[in-house]
């Protein structure tokens, strides 16, 4: 890596975060429950639109796992989703009508929170439709993981974003608000994965799963990345780049072992596909949105109408984090 790189690399992440902090403004606070936050509790940050079904679930989960504080966006949602999150005395939530697309897919604005309440806190970074599995998370709280991160002077972990759905179309069971989505939605490919190393950014890009083997058949190596980065001690000078499959500074990437053996990891189970979808991906294709002229959602487009099976004769049914384990989508590493 050459001092020129370094240094484009220092600006890059001042410019993210000069950038996040004038997209502040875009931000107007509904909920605004901080002042509740302590030292040391576990934090998640997500942008939202639409996602009342969803949330029940969703905050009784990482509820369960150890979040203390959830610090949410609502990107103008249409259903009862402000008004939900407006009403769970953990959550603090802001409001926005700005573009999802103009704010780097939300993440100016999560690299805004991130940088004022995340500071000095393991944070967590998802998605509405996923749900974090770490080693022993059917026994260990996540402040387990988090104090042997901690102890192990480990500042990011990271996970691979494995796509989750039913068997059968997708439409043929109703999810209810409440309902677990991995219910319905409890298969996924064991196999079927491309890893590549970024040399840049240091981080692994991985592509594959069933949107790669049905949504893009023809076009494999324009499949959805599925490697993340979650889970981060945040300090203030960190900064997300492409949504968090990677941060700045880069060290931060470096969440897989480059000289044998293993490091701990996790699992993003990514729930998108339930009866919901065809409805989710009709009214992000209007809304345009999305990353690359929401390329991924006129892949989706031309499938939806089918109402497509995603199970195939190699599908594994989800059990538990040691099943990922054996199957090599996720390691416990050395902590025992």
């Amino acid at each position: 890596m050459s001092l020129r790189q370094s240094y484009r690399l220092r600006l890059q992440r001042r410019r993210l975060l000069i950038r996040a902090f004038r997209k502040r403004r875009q931000l107007r606070p509904v909920t605004n429950r901080t002042g509740k936050i302590r030292r040391g509790d576990i934090l998640l940050f997500a942008t939202m639109r639409n996602e009342a079904v969803r949330l029940p679930y969703f905050l009784k989960y990482y509820r369960d796992l150890g979040v203390s504080h959830f610090l949410l966006v609502d990107n103008d949602s249409t259903d009862r989703t402000l008004q939900f999150l407006s009403n769970q005395q953990d959550v603090s939530v802001w409001h926005t009508r700005a573009g999802y697309k103009k704010s780097r897919f939300g993440m100016d604005w999560m690299n805004h929170l991130l940088r004022v309440y995340g500071d000095g806190h393991w944070c967590l970074t998802v998605d509405p439709d996923e749900l974090f599995v770490y080693p022993f998370c059917d026994t260990r709280p996540l402040s387990a993981l988090t104090d042997w991160l901690d102890a192990s002077a480990v500042r990011s972990f990271g996970t691979m974003l494995l796509d989750m759905y039913p068997k059968g179309k997708l439409n043929a069971h109703k999810y209810e608000a409440g309902d677990n989505p991995v219910d319905i939605a409890a298969w996924f490919d064991p196999g079927n994965y491309l890893l590549r190393r970024n040399d840049l950014m240091w981080n692994l890009w991985i592509q594959g799963g069933p949107r790669a083997r049905v949504f893009f058949a023809d076009q494999p190596d324009k499949a959805p990345a599925l490697n993340k980065i979650p889970l981060v001690k945040w300090d203030r000078r960190y900064a997300y780049v492409s949504s968090t499959h990677n941060m700045l500074p880069r060290g931060l990437n470096l969440v897989y072992e480059q000289a044998g053996g293993e490091k701990a990891s996790g699992v993003l189970l990514h729930t998108k596909f339930l009866n919901t979808f065809n409805k989710k991906a009709k009214e992000e294709l209007t809304r345009k949105q999305h990353y690359s002229g929401s390329q991924e959602y006129l892949a989706y487009a031309h499938m939806v109408k089918e109402n497509p099976d995603l199970w195939c004769s190699h599908s594994e049914k989800y059990i538990n984090w040691r099943q990922l384990e054996i199957l090599g989508l996720m390691s416990k590493g050395n902590w025992a």
